[in-house]
């Protein structure tokens, strides 16, 4: 298949624009079914979907069977979101004339923003791309979705996006409501299109960054929805440490190897006390078999990204081998927290792929102040033993992270309604979630209706409640 044309670009956005209106007069039962609809096709194709993908990333069938599940229990959360009805935020304020001033009567809802350019990322060829979680959280409130494909995954995009496609008009959605898109300059030009009202991206930092700037720098500026870099720091205390450090370097090693390491939420650096069991055990645990990366740019990355760490005085690699230019082996470096001090902006630098950096340290304070420059993370992971004072460390990884981990591992991100997959840039470009049901909140904007004739309210804010969906009532929630 050869990239879409700025023609193609153009109609397809066009359509999309089109559906919009359509949508708008949809309801939350009737995209919950277009949503299962799409996960039952989904599931009837797993192992043709399994195999392509297979093919194309190397993850393996175990995981993607893993993925596809995933990405469909997703399209039915999302469904369960829209008929559940109460991220709409339905508000309605009566009118009172005797309130100082007078109050109108006002009811205020989420409107879905139109239609979405969704980027899809390479390291989830299911979960995070075409039917992935932007595209389901985009649809379940009404918006047009055009999937921009991830270069690395492109037999199975196209699939996935037949299958998509083929399940939303069995189902009654409109035409122009989903549509996939090939090519470098089909995603800017995607961008660029004045149809466009948000973009969710999920990738690297320079790729993310310069489309952030490209939406801003438009005419009228969209909002854009990225998820790019992150570290992904983990605490180890002494006491952690010295009762049940071998614990503590089996999961470590678990959880930074796992899918060759290309996880947004790899666990990239490691603070570990001066002579700590975790330090010691690692090194054994960690696989000398290259693994074959999800493209030839991520592997140059990760063998640059070693280079450059190996480079800096006071870094030793303690385990790890050699690979093919296409793959990557798994790597340990370590330093002490004098080493990082001097060097956090090499130390700090996301490698993607199968590494993890573990640092060294003397006391508490050099973590919270080694922590206090590091930039913004999906995720900070505490492991502590009871009686350790550590609010001073939950206090400087809840500054720089979405979500705090308790005695777990960030890899593994469970798809619930508490969700938060999201942090400080450059982990993501704003305070949403991009998993979980409030990433939908990306692709809704208020408006207030102010002394509005019933016929014109949507029928959420309308005042007998049809939909039957939870909403505040002069200020008194009612479920």
């Amino acid at each position: 298949m050869s990239d879409t044309t700025p023609e193609q670009i153009d109609a397809l956005a066009r359509a999309a624009a089109r559906a919009h209106e359509a949508l708008l007069a949809t309801d939350g039962a009737e995209r919950a079914g277009w949503l299962r609809a799409v996960a039952d096709s989904l599931d009837a194709a797993v192992d043709e979907l399994v195999q392509l993908a297979d093919q194309e990333t190397a993850l393996g069938e175990t995981r993607l069977r893993g993925e596809v599940a995933r990405t469909t229990g997703q399209l039915r959360l999302f469904g369960g979101v829209a008929e559940e009805g109460s991220y709409l935020e339905a508000v309605i304020d009566h009118a009172d004339p005797a309130a100082t001033p007078p109050r109108p009567d006002l009811r205020r809802i989420l409107r879905p923003v139109g239609p979405v350019a969704v980027f899809a990322a390479s390291n989830f060829p299911f979960a995070f791309s075409v039917a992935g979680g932007d595209t389901a959280s985009a649809l379940a409130v009404g918006c047009p979705v055009i999937v921009k494909a991830h270069p690395g995954h492109p037999l199975t995009s196209r699939r996935t996006a037949d299958l998509v496609a083929g399940a939303l008009q069995n189902a009654g959605a409109p035409e122009g409501t989903f549509a996939l898109v090939e090519g470098y300059d089909a995603g800017l030009a995607l961008v660029d299109h004045p149809a466009i009202a948000a973009v969710s991206f999920t990738g690297s930092v320079a790729g993310g960054r310069a489309l952030h700037d490209r939406a801003a720098a438009r005419p009228t500026p969209i909002p854009f929805f990225g998820e790019l870099g992150s570290i992904n720091p983990v605490v180890i205390t002494r006491s952690a440490d010295e009762s049940r450090g071998d614990v503590l370097a089996q999961g470590l090693a678990g959880s930074f190897q796992l899918g060759a390491g290309q996880f947004c939420t790899k666990p990239g650096v490691v603070f570990v006390p001066r002579d700590s069991t975790v330090a010691e055990k690692l090194p054994s645990l960690v696989g000398q078999a290259p693994h074959r990366m999800l493209t030839e740019s991520i592997a140059a990355g990760f063998h640059r990204g070693l280079e450059h760490l190996s480079q800096v005085p006071g870094v030793t690699v303690v385990a790890g081998a050699e690979a093919p230019d296409d793959s990557a082996a798994p790597v340990v470096v370590r330093a002490d927290a004098a080493t990082l001090a001097e060097h956090a902006d090499t130390l700090f630098d996301e490698v993607f792929g199968p590494l993890t950096v573990l640092i060294d340290y003397d006391d508490e304070q050099q973590v919270t102040s080694a922590l206090s420059n590091l930039g913004g993370s999906l995720t900070g992971t505490l492991h502590a033993e009871d009686g350790d004072d550590v609010g001073d460390l939950v206090a400087a990884l809840e500054r720089i992270s979405g979500r705090v981990l308790f005695q777990g591992w960030p890899t593994g991100v469970a798809v619930t309604w508490s969700q938060h997959h999201g942090g400080p840039y450059p982990a993501t470009t704003s305070q949403h979630t991009s998993v979980g049901a409030t990433a939908v909140r990306r692709f809704l904007r208020p408006i207030a209706y102010q002394d509005a004739p019933a016929s014109v309210l949507p029928a959420a804010l309308r005042e007998e409640n049809p939909l039957g969906i939870p909403r505040r009532v002069d200020g008194v929630l009612q479920p």
